[in-house]
């Protein structure tokens, strides 16, 4: 008997055109889940490139403030972006199908 199953939905990295969550129920292997990897990845990509820039900008001290404006909406909305893909990974992360942390394989 299996004693860790898997989550039964995965949250996408990106949402409706209302805004709300998207949520994929399958096996993982198919051609949706590819694309939100892919996605993912980039994402976290593109976060690393932001976080690399930010540095250097503060590091220069030669900003204006539209300049530190504009690096706090990109910072927040690759902030947003990193912590849906955080989410979406925790919650496929293998549970005791018991609910118990304390199970080990």
């Amino acid at each position: 008997m299996d004693v860790y199953s898997t989550a039964s939905a995965r949250l996408l990295p990106w949402v409706s055109a209302e805004g709300k969550p998207c949520y994929l129920v399958s096996d993982s292997a198919g051609p949706v889940s590819r694309v939100a990897d892919s996605m993912e990845s980039i994402q976290l990509g593109l976060a690393a490139d932001l976080i690399d820039e930010a540095q250097r900008m503060l590091e220069e001290r030669a900003w204006t403030p539209g300049e530190l404006h504009l690096l706090a909406v990109q910072l927040t909305e690759s902030l947003c972006a990193v912590h849906r893909v955080a989410k979406s990974r925790g919650a496929r992360l293998l549970v005791p199908a018991n609910g118990d942390p304390a199970v080990r394989a």
